[in-house]
């Protein structure tokens, strides 16, 4: 906290801690070692995505900077985005580089410098592909576009937040800000990465990445992802071969003698395939939303047209700048 105001000189900046029902003492140690911060407190903990949605229905602004409570961030950090953003009507969502707390030349996994995804809707980020982070060595010092933006800390424009609807709180946790960035990019905004702006990120401090949860969580929501956002027809074209690509995680976690995490995959996958009804009608939600406020067509940038996994491996491609982009 003493980080963060210190940081803070945005003009007009207010800071506002959101509290998802926590059960210990946290907000009576706010109110009495900081008792000038607002704080804004939910009935129930619904989780990241819905506890966004609930807290920020209570905040008017114009934009919003979710960050998380294990962020360090650095002077300028708002500044440098705002300046960014504010450049580009289309720009309406951002991320700062995001490196590692505990290992400041390394880029950090959730979110790094930038989120990307590939055809068959892998996550990645510049500078981290799987489980490999890259050293910061400079290489992506330049700002610009990306496929979606870290919730670890993540600026976006308030008013279109809730005009999509804000986070879907049914992801509850993991992979609700590539789809709440996807749905903006259908709409023909952009999203972006502003290498100016530093923030270092402990992470994994809910879930660390080994927790059977996690993967659970994951698989389940990617498949969300896929068929909240692909259209009808190109969700087709991917469906069989993501199909199989899942059935070759099962199989590899328990080659590894991962029973846990292969019966985690199993359950994410079949709670997903139980309600896809759910997701086709959000879709078809969304394409009604594209109808009216769409300020463009479907924006693809940041989507690798190949397959992140065959590139890690198979190919042994385990940085961002050495794979080849196809225009």
């Amino acid at each position: 906290m003493p980080n963060v105001i210190a940081n803070t000189t945005y003009p007009n900046a207010e800071i506002i801690i959101a509290d998802n029902a926590s059960t210990d003492d946290s907000v009576a140690f706010l109110k009495t070692n900081f008792p000038s911060i607002k704080i804004v407190t939910n009935d129930k903990n619904t989780g990241y995505a819905g506890g966004y949605n609930d807290a920020l229905q209570k905040i008017e602004s114009d934009y919003y900077v979710l960050l998380n409570s294990d962020v360090e961030v650095t002077p300028n950090w708002i500044e440098n985005i705002m300046d960014f953003m504010l450049k580009d009507k289309l720009m309406v969502a951002c991320q700062p580089k995001i490196l590692s707390f505990h290992e400041k030349n390394k880029f950090e996994y959730a979110g790094a410098a930038g989120g990307f995804i590939d055809k068959y809707g892998y996550p990645f980020c510049r500078g981290r592909i799987f489980d490999t982070c890259e050293t910061d060595e400079n290489q992506y010092n330049k700002s610009g576009e990306i496929f979606w933006a870290s919730g670890a800390c993540l600026f976006i424009n308030a008013k279109l937040f809730h005009e999509v609807g804000g986070f879907d709180a049914d992801f509850f946790a993991h992979m609700e800000e590539i789809d709440l960035c996807w749905r903006l990019k259908n709409l023909g905004y952009k999203i972006g990465y502003c290498a100016e702006s530093v923030v270092y990120h402990v992470g994994g401090g809910t879930l660390h990445k080994s927790n059977p949860k996690k993967t659970f969580l994951n698989f389940r929501n990617n498949r969300k992802l896929l068929r909240k956002n692909l259209s009808e027809l190109d969700l087709q074209k991917i469906y069989s071969t993501r199909n199989k690509l899942d059935q070759v995680a099962i199989l590899a976690a328990l080659a590894k003698g991962n029973i846990a995490e292969a019966k985690a995959i199993r359950n994410g996958l079949n709670e997903y395939k139980n309600t896809t009804h759910k997701w086709d009608k959000k879709r078809e939600e969304n394409e009604m939303l594209q109808q009216t406020i769409s300020v463009g067509t479907p924006n693809k940038t940041g989507i690798f047209n190949e397959s992140i996994i065959w590139n890690y491996f198979a190919k042994g491609i385990k940085k961002f700048s050495n794979l080849k982009w196809k225009s």
